[in-house]
């Protein structure tokens, strides 16, 4: 498949994401059809414009964890963008049980 082709159904599977809820990098690439490339998900993530409305920061790695360094300029922006949504953190992570999208 065409690269800038699955990228479209990257980006239109997280505008579906609803406010207050995340998903796992590999959970959006099964989504897409294409298990196996959570990697994918996130360099094409990492490539958004700075001014893009869609909402990346509720994408996140299997853990629960921002997938940023902690502390980093990253982290803290996407921790806060989570948080203003209603996202609870304990010790840096996100409980996927409670904030999972399904």
């Amino acid at each position: 498949m065409e690269h800038l082709k699955l990228n479209q159904i990257i980006w239109q599977v997280v505008a579906m994401i609803p406010e207050g809820k995340v998903a796992t990098y590999g959970q959006i690439a099964r989504i897409c059809g294409y298990p196996g490339h959570a990697r994918y998900v996130g360099t094409t993530l990492k490539q958004l414009p700075d001014d893009s409305d869609l909402p990346w920061h509720r994408v996140i790695n299997a853990k629960g964890e921002i997938a940023f360094p902690v502390g980093s300029d990253g982290y803290q922006r996407q921790r806060k963008l989570l948080e203003n949504e209603g996202v609870q953190f304990k010790q840096n992570k996100i409980k996927l049980l409670d904030y999972r999208w399904e």
